[in-house]
């Protein structure tokens, strides 16, 4: 059995699998070029991440937090090469759920298909929630009032009467709030009704969806643009540069006041930013020329994207004091309200802006999910109508449907916390399975119009790169290993100290491997960054994780382990 659990797909099968029009009567339409696979990535990193996240990743970090979007960039580039090889050799749907399948094998390929339904599914939750904040106040705006019940969430209305808020939106929705057997009637509409909407463009056909997110990513890039170019000014000019620098509890200018630890504390709002470039070779089947415009896209669009969020997060440490980010839901329209920068026609085009952007992202995740779930079908993992492609738009109708229902129903009973530590978690997991799993496929010919991901040996290179990093803490922080073997204090310290152990292990073990195996440099860099990224969650985002994991596990053996094609 141990063997079979590890069985592997061959390429050539999940090649065939991908385009022999057996699924539906036809394959999946390809009409997508560079620039629209460019645009798509852009549409899923540059939204929630950005317009909402951010100002809870700030008030942890403070101004250093830039210091871990660099981090988090550069494990994403090197994961965008490991994606852009996979892409380049395996160009159909299916995403890391594929690749796994081709170099770990079955099991770690559900897991990855498991991981995945978080990230799309469960990450577009938050993103439904968020652009429901963004839509209610661009309505308030205009003068046109919601009952805070109905744009609220059960959850968090709870959540927040249990702790005694004083946030007055709150406390209306849980007092206005109709009864109805004995249960109050509080519901987030707003995101309901926008996913119904998705979902149905989703269904119509990925050229409608192409369009639509293209025309939205060149207004929310043009927005962005401004509120770099308008915030930026308004620092310079006001000279409030000194924000950079807060005080920190013990009265000294830092740019990290709450040291790197509050910095790494903020990894899972940081990290959700970049969700979403691996959406992109979701849509490998759909792509005119798969093996040469997928890294081009991935790669273009977290280039753009990371140079963003490093000017917006500068914008927005040097405009307001970091602390004052405490709860903000819509940073980017905060700093320009009138105790702050004082613009108000920026406000409103922000507002604007933000249910542009956040709608291009439901667009983006909602199309990925289905397309995981028409390849696990097409492995038999799945019951077979997942891989059911709509004889007129040519879309994953049924899996289409599904993901719309899997968003909907929990936004009636989960809130926007919950759903951001649950999604971020699982995409790493995620990264470190694709950067791992290259480092187990044979190296290939060079081909004109392919990728190829440039091989650079790592014999000698990633063991001193390691040694060099342990001899650097150690002299700069000559109490920092020691610290990981007291595991006293807090939950938060004792996940942290378990976690940076496990990291410096596989490290050293990595560099054993290395050292012996000649294995290529970037993903041996991409998997140690994510590994590293992976220490700042939380005990509670791994006992969601596990629970998560647990389930996924019992539904593989039940029925996909035994209705496997690989059987």
């Amino acid at each position: 059995m141990n063997k079979s659990l590890f069985r592997t797909k061959n390429i050539d099968r999940i090649l065939a699998d991908g385009t022999d029009g057996a699924h539906g009567g036809n394959s999946l339409k390809r009409v997508l070029t560079v620039k629209d696979l460019t645009f798509f990535g852009i549409a899923a990193i540059l939204g929630a991440g950005s317009f909402s996240s951010l100002g809870g990743a700030i008030f942890s970090g403070g101004p250093g937090v830039i210091i871990l979007f660099v981090i988090t960039g550069i494990a994403c580039a090197f994961t965008a090469f490991c994606y852009s090889d996979f892409a380049s050799r395996i160009p159909v749907a299916g995403s890391a759920y594929t690749y796994a399948y081709a170099s770990f094998g079955e099991l770690f390929a559900w897991i990855i298909g498991w991981a995945l339904i978080m990230e799309y599914s469960i990450g577009n939750i938050y993103v439904a929630y968020s652009w429901s904040d963004y839509f209610t106040s661009f309505l308030d705006k205009m003068h046109i009032h919601i009952p805070a019940y109905l744009c609220t969430s059960y959850m968090e209305a709870k959540h927040a009467i249990e702790s005694h808020t004083s946030n007055e939106e709150l406390l209306s929705a849980w007092d206005n709030a109709p009864v109805f057997a004995g249960i109050k009637c509080i519901l987030d509409l707003p995101a309901l009704i926008i996913n119904v909407l998705i979902t149905y463009l989703v269904f119509k056909g990925v050229k409608e969806s192409k369009n639509f997110s293209n025309l939205m990513v060149i207004l929310k890039l043009g927005v962005v643009l401004l509120i770099i170019l308008v915030g930026g000014y308004l620092v310079l000019n006001n000279h409030l540069t000194y924000n950079w620098l807060p005080k920190n509890n013990e009265g000294i200018a830092s740019f990290m006041p709450n040291g790197f630890g509050g910095v790494m504390s903020a990894v899972a709002g940081v990290f959700f930013a970049y969700i979403g470039f691996d959406a992109v070779s979701v849509l490998a089947e759909e792509s005119k020329n798969p093996q040469r415009d997928l890294p081009r896209g991935m790669i273009y669009s977290l280039v753009i994207c990371t140079v963003i969020y490093i000017l917006l997060t500068l914008i927005l440490t040097g405009a307001v004091h970091y602390q004052k980010f405490e709860g903000v839901g819509d940073p980017l329209a905060f700093i320009f309200e009138e105790q702050n920068l004082n613009v108000g026609w920026m406000q409103l085009l922000v507002s604007i802006c933000a249910v542009i952007a956040m709608t291009s992202v439901l667009l983006v995740f909602q199309m990925g999910q289905p397309r995981i779930w028409m390849s696990m079908s097409r492995d038999g993992l799945l019951p077979g109508v997942f891989q059911k492609i709509h004889p007129k738009f040519k879309t994953p109708s049924f899996s289409t449907i599904v993901t719309g229902l899997v968003v909907g129903v929990p936004i009636l009973f989960t809130d926007k916390t919950f759903v951001l530590d649950f999604t971020s978690i699982a995409t790493l997991f995620a990264f470190v399975l694709v950067c791992g799993g290259v480092l187990f496929l044979p190296r290939t010919i060079k081909q004109a119009g392919k990728f190829h991901l440039p091989y650079i040996n790592s014999k000698f290179i990633f063991p001193l790169i390691i040694l060099s990093a342990i001899a650097t803490i150690s002299v700069a922080f000559n109490n920092y290993f020691p610290s990981l073997f007291e595991f006293s204090g807090n939950s938060a310290a004792v996940t942290y100290n378990v976690s940076a152990i496990i990291f410096w292990v596989i490290s050293l073990s990595l560099s054993i491997g290395a050292f012996i195996k000649n294995w290529s440099l970037i993903p041996l860099l991409g998997l140690t960054t994510c590994l590293y990224l992976l220490t700042g969650m939380t005990a509670m985002n791994w006992a969601w994780f596990g629970a998560w994991l647990t389930i996924g596990l019992i539904i593989y053996f039940q029925y996909g382990y035994k209705k496997s094609k690989l059987a």
